[in-house]
């Protein structure tokens, strides 16, 4: 089916380069996105902009009454714009390489779809006045971003290597590598529970929260981390010395380590905001972390990469067809 971007294929190709610019600011774009999300909720401004998609009912930007408050919440929403632009970048690169590749371009246009997801979702948090179930749903959509974004990544790297021969990971290395890419995605739920049931609601006003023993669902929440921390030492203990994924696999664990002692600190000392924000960063870190080792261990199994295959490029027209 001709579309605009194929009958710009048709003319014009952008070097591999842009692609990999615009995969690489797509993750750090979904990266920024739970992070400012954390700074509104701390600071409490998530309804800094009553309304939405307006900020106001009569002003799409927020008004010098509403005050800092407004002025977060609207660059928040700002940024998700910016990440439209980024995606959009991402899909239109992957289009005009001059083998485009096909999961590169699946994985693009699905991070289209979970930014209107996320952006979606906002606009629910908003109108029903920061239900703490919402804004768990929020960061979770914002989470699935990530992890595709990191995904396609992950892809278009592959593009510009040679393929290795191809290693056969141990069962017990899939198994675990598995194993913790699930329990990466329950901490993260657990998480929402944490932060749900604790003090920064997102809003000065009455905000219901969560209820749940914050005490209680903070140690479930350590108990879990502790249980990822030592899948991840099993897995690195699999895994042959040298190999990618166990260099990933050493990465992600002094990641999750240091996402830990931050995750202790705030918690002794009652949340104070900054380590609140280091903490939403690193669980971020941690968990596009978990997607790159999954990848890793999984990229051993074939020698030809299906990401690797593209479809044919059309052929460009000639003098006597345009004239």
């Amino acid at each position: 089916m001709r579309t605009p971007l194929s009958w710009l294929a048709r003319r014009h190709t952008w070097g591999p380069r842009s692609l990999r610019m615009a995969a690489v600011t797509s993750v750090v774009a979904a990266v920024l996105i739970i992070v400012t999300g954390g700074v509104v909720r701390v600071t409490g401004s998530g309804l800094g902009c009553p309304e939405w998609p307006s900020c106001t009912g009569q002003s799409l930007a927020p008004t010098a009454e509403m005050g800092v408050h407004g002025a977060i919440e609207f660059g928040n929403r700002l940024l998700t714009g910016a990440l439209c632009a980024v995606v959009g970048w991402l899909i239109i690169a992957a289009r005009l390489q001059r083998d485009p590749s096909r999961p590169v371009l699946r994985g693009a246009w699905a991070q289209f779809w979970v930014v209107v997801l996320n952006a979606v979702v906002g606009g629910v948090t908003v109108w029903l006045r920061l239900s703490p179930y919402i804004v768990a749903a929020h960061f979770l959509a914002a989470a699935l971003l990530l992890a595709t974004a990191t995904v396609t990544w992950s892809r278009v790297r592959r593009l510009d290597r040679e393929v290795p021969a191809p290693v056969v990971p141990s069962r017990r290395a899939v198994v675990l590598s598995r194993l913790l890419l699930a329990g990466t995605a329950v901490l993260l739920v657990a998480g929402t529970a944490v932060t749900g049931s604790g003090p920064h609601a997102g809003d000065s006003s009455d905000v219901d929260r969560m209820p749940f023993d914050w005490a209680g669902v903070t140690v479930v929440h350590g108990v879990l981390a502790a249980g990822c921390l030592v899948v991840g030492g099993l897995l690195f203990a699999a895994l042959p010395g040298g190999s990618p994924a166990r260099g990933r696999t050493g990465v992600f664990l002094a990641v999750f380590v240091a996402q830990g002692a931050v995750g202790v600190f705030q918690s002794l000392a009652s949340l104070p905001s900054v380590a609140v924000i280091l903490h939403l960063c690193g669980s971020a870190l941690v968990w596009a972390g978990a997607v790159r080792v999954t990848l890793a261990v999984h990229q051993h199994r074939t020698a030809a990469p299906v990401a690797d295959r593209p479809f044919p490029r059309p052929a460009l027209p000639t003098a006597a067809a345009d004239t």
